[in-house]
């Protein structure tokens, strides 16, 4: 009997195998559903003067971030496919108003403004919004503005933004974590011509950036990128990147932050000059994500075209890392002189516990700091006065 039940019980794993796939482990948790009044706050460390508040509570899955001159936020997800309409109407910096603008989207991370319309970016399209900020509380059908991004979902969420040229700079990400693919649009920023439909690559070799800005004086394009996993804890770094002109490599998949050679394909581009090497190494498995250039009056005059960016947090790293805000300090030849925390805190180190991670950043007019949270689901914001 046992023999007979042990065969029963195989064919019935083979039928189930092939009916329904090769079993997946469950996704991480998406929401963290502790009221914005219980998060801890003050466990926050900011540097001396500066205190950080919630914005905005119950933004499910919190991503990218816009502003609108208006002052509407604009916030994408991933996981949960809507995007949200954040307002503060009475001006005492705590929203009040929150509109769900879309729904049942495919990865809608990205948003971006222009003219009065709403650019979100989807895995495999850009869609828009046209005169949002008149019909948030009947927001009209999207339009479509180009659908002929990659379908793979690896990486295939992205971050969007109106460069100083007007167009629109879209991300795609490698459809794997490590692999050397044939079509030339993956591992790269593309630049659209939303006008045009015109699709080309500017810049090759990156991993997955969903973060990019540009610098507030000379107009050249800086990004994070999320380094590749499976190398073991401490290797590779994840990377801050500076692209002084287009058509420029960083390195993937051949060559990882500037100098470590990837083992799958070693000998074949070698890590030289050919690539472009970070200009800041940041911690390994930390996940980067928004960058921005403080350009608000607020901060002290240090913090002056510096740059701060979030870490998300690592996944698969036997001790977390990341799970912060870090600032990176330039010198007047745009090279990085520190790296270090400026808010740390939604990781405890010692019990390895974590209640948020930071997502993106945005600045209001005021010069303040707002930080989106995908798993404490807020919108945070961080001001500065003197003592």
């Amino acid at each position: 009997m046992k023999p007979f039940r042990s065969i029963l019980c195989f064919c019935l794993l083979v039928f189930v195998f092939f009916a329904c796939g090769p079993f997946n482990p469950p996704s991480p948790k998406i929401f963290n559903n502790t009221p914005a009044s219980k998060l801890p706050l003050s466990q926050i460390k900011l540097p001396e003067g500066f205190k950080i508040e919630v914005y905005a509570e119950n933004v499910k899955n919190a991503r990218s971030m816009c502003l609108s001159p208006k002052g509407t936020l604009f916030v994408g997800t991933r996981d949960k496919g809507d995007v949200y309409a954040i307002q503060d109407t009475d001006g005492d910096f705590v929203a009040d108003k929150m509109f769900t603008i879309a729904t049942g989207l495919n990865m809608p991370n990205g948003v971006a403004l222009r003219d009065g319309d709403l650019y979100i970016a989807e895995v495999s399209r850009i869609i828009k919004l046209e005169n949002i900020e008149a019909n948030l509380a009947n927001p009209p059908q999207p339009v479509v503005v180009y659908d002929q991004y990659p379908t793979e979902k690896h990486h295939g969420w992205k971050y969007i933004a109106f460069g100083p040229d007007g167009k629109l700079y879209v991300p795609v990400g490698a459809p794997c974590n490590i692999c050397e693919s044939e079509k030339d649009i993956f591992a790269s920023i593309t630049r659209l011509d939303i006008e045009t439909k015109k699709v080309e690559v500017v810049q090759h070799g990156i991993r997955n950036t969903v973060g990019f800005t540009w610098h507030p004086e000379n107009n050249e394009l800086w990004f994070t990128d999320n380094g590749r996993d499976m190398m073991g804890d401490d290797v590779p770094a994840c990377e801050l990147n500076h692209a002084s002109k287009d058509g420029q490599h960083f390195g993937y998949p051949y060559c990882h932050a500037g100098d470590v050679p990837d083992p799958e394909f070693k000998g074949i581009r070698p890590c030289s000059d050919e690539f472009t090497a970070p200009v800041q190494k940041l911690g390994t498995h930390v996940a980067p994500l928004g960058v921005e250039f403080y350009t608000g009056k607020m901060f002290p005059a240090s913090y002056k075209n510096q740059i701060l960016l979030a870490e998300h947090g690592s996944w698969n790293r036997s001790k977390k890392n990341g799970y912060r805000i870090m600032m990176v300090t330039l010198n007047n030849n745009g090279q990085a002189i520190s790296y270090k925390p400026f808010a740390e805190g939604w990781l405890n180190q010692e019990s390895q516990d974590v209640w948020g991670r930071p997502v993106d950043l945005e600045f209001l007019p005021d010069g303040s700091m707002l930080i989106s949270d995908d798993y404490a689901d807020v919108v945070y914001r961080v001001s500065y006065a003197k003592k």
